[in-house]
């Protein structure tokens, strides 16, 4: 089993502002990952392992679609961001949500579940593949695994004249991300490691969520994603806090958006599932 130690740092840091960012982000994502589920097979009753919960917000999703005979188990490294998602479980008054500190690859944990899903989680993984290959022992015959990936290579579509800014932050994202250590292409590598792991070959979909009204709180997330960057694009030698100015960088984007006539995109990211041999 690869170490944890030997995984890709967290890019996006650990902080308050972080975690109300990842909320932020899955109110943008929702929809692909709530259709992804649904694609895949996960429905009612149904007990899934939810790999790296972070603030809750997959097993949210997670515990609405399985109903209360149903079971999340969300599993994070991250033992404060979880006191979020017990917080935010409780609120939303979910009964039927666990959550476990630790790293799923090592835990030990049930092999009934029915399905084992992760979002952007795989990306910071030495070896996709076995995580996959080990994390599927956890399931019962005719289980599903079903990840969630961003996947940056599209980005360099939105590359256009018309818009320097948002094209240097493109630059910028895709090299933090690179100098992390991060699987900048995770989205695309999804079909390589469901195979290399021994799963059948995934059934794939590619989403983007894109934008251009002034009111799209797509510009919001993106400069809260920037801050959240800030510490490794300094550290790395990337970019300056004062060359980014965040606090005015949803504002310029949006600016850029409304001269140029081009939207906005989101990272795109890419879901693959498979059912497991009954």
């Amino acid at each position: 089993m690869t170490s944890q130690s030997r995984d890709a740092e967290y890019t996006m840091g650990r902080s308050s502002e972080e975690t109300e960012r990842l909320i932020r982000q899955s109110q943008l994502y929702d929809d692909v990952t709530r259709r992804f589920f649904l694609r895949s097979g996960i429905g009612e009753g149904m007990k899934v392992l939810d790999v790296g919960s972070g603030a809750g917000d997959v097993a949210l999703t997670l515990a609405e679609l399985i109903g209360p005979e149903g079971q999340v188990v969300g599993v994070d490294v991250n033992a404060d961001i979880l006191k979020t998602a017990h917080s935010r479980a409780d609120t939303s008054d979910f009964s039927n949500i666990e959550f476990i500190a630790g790293d799923a690859r090592t835990l030990e944990l049930p092999d009934d579940f029915d399905a084992v899903v992760g979002r952007l989680v795989l990306m910071y993984m030495a070896d996709p593949a076995a995580a996959l290959r080990h994390l599927a022992t956890r399931l019962r015959p005719g289980g599903i695994v079903a990840f969630q990936e961003v996947e940056f290579t599209p980005y360099l579509a939105a590359l256009h004249s018309d818009t320097p800014l948002v094209n240097q932050l493109i630059q910028w994202a895709r090299e933090v991300f690179e100098s992390s250590g991060a699987h900048l292409e995770m989205g695309m590598g999804l079909y390589k490691a469901f195979v290399d792991a021994g799963l059948p070959e995934p059934t794939l979909h590619f989403e983007a969520p894109m934008g251009g009204p002034e009111d799209w709180p797509g510009f919001a997330y993106l400069a809260n994603s920037f801050r959240s960057l800030v510490p490794l694009l300094e550290a790395y030698g990337i970019a300056t806090a004062d060359e980014l100015n965040v606090d005015t960088l949803a504002k310029r984007i949006q600016a850029e958006v409304a001269a140029s006539k081009r939207p906005m995109m989101l990272p795109p990211h890419i879901t693959a599932y498979a059912s497991l041999t009954a």
